[in-house]
């Protein structure tokens, strides 16, 4: 059997290029690199999976190969990876700054990459402030952290520091379908959206995810699969209880609440959701705001016909409900009733709407 590997490591960037979503960043550097313009100690920050240690990868070869002229010269020996979650004693820093002073043999510069380096002791933290501060012209130093606030300002203060972002949905989603195709996978585009959606903007969670979801259903990724692999309540469920509410349907709102919790999802998952769903149907009101609209373009189709729907001020006062009910749910010792009470409310807010109409013509 041949081995799997995992499409995180498959489709890691090799290339400034292939980084998903951190244009600003992989620009930055390779003007940086081009002009002469780079740093001696580098700081990059951010969340988890957006591609921090693979941009650190890319720079290190880059720096050794600006021409682009050695291929298939990986520079190994010029880099070197310290993980800092395992070696955060100031014995193992010691040992780092001993190998600092040995200029590189091949190349003109010795990258080192120290990742999660907010793990590092308040001691080895201290016997690395001199050799960062006046390192030798031959060593760069690319330090990597999800939480930059447990670094000491001494550090931060000499560090050039890169705060990488959230890769949005719709970047992930562009990423995935791309793979989909060189993998000759059949993708529905909603699919594909509930797993970017799901990855909450780490591109590594959503190629765990993607992998995950393949493993399940085979070479036709639809979106019945993905909310049923992942334990997503489709949007079809939003739609249905919105029309219904619309429609003033409160016993079949409740027959759908109901059906919606024996099939394991709890209550406050499903008034988040609807929140959401109100929002959504909020921002598809006008040509302005659509674009904050971050849904397949299936979804958006219906989105949009059930926005012209639903009146604004029926909008506002649901957003308001729900929301309150999201706050209230926790501390509530009957939280099914709970969530039906907020319902019922916003299945009578249309239908107040009408009495007001009618007494007043």
């Amino acid at each position: 059997m041949e081995q799997f590997i995992v499409s995180a490591r498959k489709y890691r960037p090799q290339v400034f290029e292939d980084v998903v979503g951190q244009q600003a960043i992989t620009n930055t550097l390779e003007n940086a690199i081009k002009n002469n313009h780079l740093a001696q100690a580098l700081l990059f920050t951010g969340p988890r999976g957006v591609g921090k240690t693979s941009c650190a990868r890319i720079l290190a070869k880059k720096i050794n190969d600006q021409e682009g002229i050695h291929k298939d010269e990986d520079f190994a020996f010029n880099i070197f990876e310290l993980d800092a979650a395992s070696n955060n004693s100031v014995d193992d820093i010691r040992s780092l700054t001993d190998q600092v002073r040995i200029p590189p043999q091949t190349g003109k510069f010795k990258v080192y990459i120290i990742d999660e380096v907010h793990m590092l002791s308040q001691a080895a933290f201290n016997a690395f402030l001199k050799t960062l501060e006046e390192p030798p012209a031959h060593a760069i130093f690319i330090l990597a952290t999800t939480e930059k606030h447990k670094i000491i300002p001494t550090i931060l203060s000499r560090c050039q520091i890169f705060d990488f972002k959230r890769i949005g949905v719709l970047d992930a989603k562009n990423h995935l379908k791309k793979i989909a195709q060189e993998q000759q996978i059949n993708a529905d585009d909603d699919a594909l959206h509930i797993i970017a959606q799901k990855a909450d903007g780490a591109m590594r969670d959503a190629l765990s995810i993607f992998d995950r979801v393949i493993s399940f259903s085979g070479n036709n990724l639809t979106r019945e699969a993905v909310t049923e692999n992942l334990n997503v309540l489709d949007y079809d469920a939003y739609f249905n209880i919105t029309d219904l509410l619309l429609g003033n349907n409160i016993p079949q709102v409740l027959i759908q609440f109901n059906s919606i919790l024996s099939k394991g999802f709890e209550g406050h998952h499903f008034i988040n959701g609807l929140a959401s769903h109100f929002r959504d149907l909020l921002v598809s009101k006008d040509a302005q705001t659509i674009s904050l609209l971050e849904v397949g373009d299936a979804a958006k189709k219906r989105y949009l016909t059930q926005a012209a729907a639903a009146p604004l001020p029926f909008l506002m006062q649901a957003i308001e409900k729900s929301n309150a009910c999201d706050l209230k749910y926790k501390t509530s010792k009957n939280q099914r009733l709970l969530v039906e009470l907020t319902l019922m409310q916003i299945a009578s807010l249309t239908f107040e709407a009408e009495k007001k109409k009618a007494v007043t013509t």
